[in-house]
C-alpha cells in the first residue's frame, strides 16, 4: 500500500498538486534507502535537491552604484532633441536643393524649347536669303 501511495504522490508532485507535508513525505521515502528499481529516477532528483539546499553562497556580491534614471533620461532627451533638429534642418536643406533643381530643369526645358523655335525660324530665312542669292546670281550673269 505504502508504493502505490508514493506512486501516487510523485504523479501529483509532477503535476504541481502537491501540498508541502506531502512533499516532505517524498522526501522523507527517496532520501532512505529502501526505493522501489523504478522510482530510482526520482531518488537521484530528491538526494540533488536535498544536496543543494545546504550549499551557500559566499562571496560577495558587488552592487554598482544605483544612477539616477532620471538625469540618464534628461540627458537622453536633450540628445534625441538634437538630433531631431538636425535632421530636420538636413531634411529642409535637401528639400530645397531638390525643388531648386527641379527649377532648372523646368527651365531649362523652356529655354530648349525656345531656342529650338528660334533655329527652325532662322533655318527658314537662311533657306529664303540662299534662294534670293542664287536669283541675284543668275540675274547677275545674265546682265553681263
Amino acid at each position: 500500500m505504502e508504493l502505490a501511495n508514493i506512486e501516487k504522490l510523485v504523479e501529483k508532485y509532477l503535476n504541481a498538486e502537491t501540498s508541502l507535508q506531502e512533499e516532505a513525505t517524498l522526501k522523507n521515502y527517496f532520501t532512505g534507502g529502501n526505493v522501489a528499481p523504478h522510482l530510482q529516477e526520482y531518488k537521484y532528483m530528491f538526494t540533488y535537491f536535498k544536496s543543494t539546499k545546504q550549499e551557500t553562497y559566499t562571496k560577495t556580491i558587488r552592487l554598482a552604484p544605483k544612477k539616477s534614471n532620471r538625469r540618464n533620461f534628461k540627458w537622453l532627451s536633450v540628445a534625441a532633441s538634437l538630433v531631431l533638429l538636425f535632421s530636420v534642418f538636413v531634411g529642409k536643406q535637401q528639400y530645397n536643393k531638390q525643388q531648386e533643381r527641379k527649377e532648372a530643369e523646368r527651365i531649362y526645358a523652356q529655354v530648349s524649347k525656345g531656342l529650338g523655335l528660334l533655329s527652325s525660324n532662322l533655318r527658314k530665312g537662311e533657306n529664303a536669303v540662299a534662294q534670293l542669292y542664287t536669283y541675284e546670281n543668275t540675274v547677275n550673269k545674265i546682265l553681263k
